[in-house]
């Protein structure tokens, strides 16, 4: 096995959750409703939660840092997570659709790494396939009750999604690893996991009442597995670590 290229796979995945789990928790006391404050809520606990798994895979078996170490002590360029899940949360609408395409795309992924050579990993997949079902759930039932319903709320989604799709591809950036992955039977190769995001994304935005964007550039999302964030990045390490800042050696 290229064990390398597995250290970098849960870096992406463990980089991913961590930080749409802080962009979610910006919602807490700000939702449009209740139940939705307390969804992004709950959700962002799940996704900071499944970050901590990964890295501690990282730290149990490669030797890396600490979770909290990984977490909260590297520099934005070392941090691998996709462009899509760095902006910031915007209105209702942007956040929902980003909730909607990332959680399909890792609905789809976590079911193929539940089918790989790496045990530990496809063990810790199985288990958190069973949360994430019902983020999958949450996304799917509310972009399509908003898409059928009013032509303003329509509009803000379609709007959203004509944004966030074309983002939503850097999921799938090809690494220097990804054939070795899918030679070595860890995960299958990203275009294969992309178009079948693709075909499941497809259906779901034509039952929603939406319109697919066209995506002329499907490599404007990329980047971020090699270190080249967007702008929005930084900033939020920079919250995220505000306090730790104020004493980088305190014990908590």
């Amino acid at each position: 096995m290229n064990f390398e290229a597995i250290k970098d796979l849960l870096y992406r995945l463990g980089d991913d959750d961590l930080i749409l789990g802080h962009r979610n928790s910006e919602w807490t006391g700000l939702g449009p409703i209740l139940e939705e404050d307390i969804a992004f809520s709950s959700m962002a606990q799940d996704e900071i939660g499944h970050a901590q798994a990964y890295y501690m895979i990282l730290n149990e078996l490669f030797d890396e840092p600490a979770p909290d170490i990984i977490g909260f002590h590297r520099k934005a360029e070392d941090f691998r997570s996709c462009k899509l899940v760095e902006y910031p949360i915007g209105d209702y609408a942007f956040s929902l659709i980003r909730h909607f395409l990332y959680d399909v795309a890792e609905s789809v992924r976590l079911q193929d790494l539940t089918r790989s050579n790496f045990k530990p990993l496809a063990e810790l997949c199985k288990k958190l396939l069973r949360e994430e079902k019902y983020h999958l759930l949450h996304a799917m039932t509310w972009v399509k009750q908003l898409g059928n319903s009013t032509d303003e709320a329509k509009q803000r989604l379609q709007q959203a999604l004509d944004f966030a799709f074309p983002l939503a591809f850097g999921i799938f950036e090809p690494t220097a690893g990804s054939a070795a992955l899918a030679e070595d039977g860890i995960m299958s190769a990203e275009a294969d996991l992309e178009a079948h995001w693709l075909t499941e994304i497809t259906g779901l935005i034509h039952d929603s009442g939406l319109q697919v964007p066209e995506v002329k550039d499907k490599t404007v999302g990329y980047g971020g597995r090699t270190g080249q964030h967007s702008e929005h990045l930084q900033p939020l390490l920079a919250e995220m670590t505000e306090v730790l800042s104020i004493d980088p050696t305190a014990i908590w």
